[in-house]
């Protein structure tokens, strides 16, 4: 037994081992993972996770590691995204607000989460603090994974009004984008904020240096509640992302089978223009987001399926492993984001060519023509010149995708 009366990895002899150099190193026969717990969180811990020995004290130290990575990553893209769209007139778009919303629900949530995730890997393997800081800490990821979840659904419908319904739909006011954003936090926080009020609950889960929904509980308002979070934060959003994108493909094919058409009757190779140059960065804006919507669906589903197996009492899989791995996938969505989304498309590559030379990154700026024919709501990237220097709209001939602006 280690100080404080905790047990502690230690050689032992193990069955078959008749050479005393032979040994295996591990906990002795008996000790589980709950023995690890500080004596004030042990009753708040599913019984649930005492049928499994600790686990392997190389993995407290593998994932802190993994989550100082996360969060240097995080910070530092999440961070840039704000800064650069704070100081840099040109990107302060409507689309481009939501998108530092969800830098700001990404960068909320690896700061409120990481440090404290990490100094638990390194402080003994064990959560460390206050039952009430645990359902603190679960529900700060909840408030920013709703809202970075419900905001990339609203930039996804941004997408398919702008590339379907082209100058015909709504057109994404600041205003519209704020309330928007808005709407995403205050449905976060609302819902994260039930289990205070006896709707579902939080705890300690996995290998107990992190806490979360409480998935395991069989009664009526925890099932009710993980079902609620499963259908209305998981299934809708991702209906309403598949339906968008598929109808955003569809009219980008349908416009290149009329431009070939076209071509062809007037016997030319391409019909191509400037303008369906400016269209093709929509095209290509659309793939981008699909590519990180479908990074999403692999980070989120298997937090999603091991949820719904312990809401239906399948728990012979939810080892601390198993659901502590793919919690850490979740998280990750935070890091990736503002590098597919933001950082790495020519605009915001511009400004950080203007603000931030340090960084090395040579972007040229295009000419005031190509950036006054770029449509509004043409980005989940692409940046647009402020509303007001525009004169005139039209709308495409070809139906789906929109004309640009002049």
């Amino acid at each position: 037994m280690g100080k404080a009366g905790e047990p502690v990895a230690a050689p032992y002899f193990g069955r078959g081992f008749s050479n005393p150099l032979e040994t295996s190193y591990g906990y002795p026969e008996g000790i589980t993972l709950v023995d690890f717990a500080s004596p004030h969180m042990k009753p708040y811990i599913d019984p649930h996770w005492a049928e499994y020995p600790p686990v392997n004290p190389m993995w407290h130290y593998v994932l802190g590691i993994i989550y100082v990575i996360l969060l240097i990553f995080a910070i530092t893209g999440n961070g840039l995204v704000v800064y650069l769209f704070s100081v840099h007139r040109p990107i302060r778009t409507p689309s481009n607000f939501l998108v530092v919303n969800l830098a700001l629900s990404d960068f909320v949530m690896l700061l409120t989460n990481c440090p404290v995730f990490i100094f638990n890997c390194f402080n003994g393997g064990h959560w460390s603090f206050s039952i009430m800081n645990c359902h603190i800490y679960a529900a700060l990821g909840a408030v920013t994974g709703f809202c970075s979840i419900w905001t990339l659904t609203c930039i996804s419908l941004d997408r398919y009004n702008v590339i379907c319904t082209g100058f015909s739909g709504p057109r994404l006011t600041k205003g519209k984008a704020a309330l928007m954003s808005i709407f995403c936090w205050c449905m976060s926080t609302g819902i994260a904020a039930a289990p205070f009020f006896g709707w579902g609950g939080y705890g300690p889960e996995g290998i107990l240096t992190s806490c979360s929904f409480d998935y395991l509980s069989q009664d009526s308002e925890t099932r009710s509640y993980n079902l609620f979070l499963f259908l209305f934060d998981y299934c809708v959003p991702l209906l309403i992302i598949i339906w968008s994108y598929v109808f955003i493909v569809r009219a980008i094919w349908a416009h290149e089978a009329t431009m070939r058409a076209q071509a062809a009757k007037m016997n030319v190779k391409s019909l191509r223009t400037s303008e369906s140059n400016e269209q093709k960065t929509e095209i290509r804006i659309a793939k981008t987001a699909i590519f990180n919507i479908a990074l999403w669906i692999i980070c989120w589903t298997p937090y999603a399926a091991i949820t719904m197996q312990g809401c239906f009492g399948f728990f012979s899989h939810l080892s601390p492993l198993a659901t502590t791995l793919p919690a850490l996938l979740a998280k990750s969505a935070s890091c990736y984001n503002p590098f597919v989304y933001a950082i790495g498309h020519p605009r915001f590559r511009q400004a950080m060519t203007v603000h931030m030379p340090w960084f090395c990154v040579k972007e040229e700026a295009k000419d005031s023509a190509g950036e006054d024919n770029t449509s509004n709501a043409t980005s989940v990237q692409d940046v647009p010149p402020p509303q007001e220097e525009r004169t005139s709209q039209h709308k495409s001939p070809e139906g789906c995708i929109p004309a640009q602006r002049t």
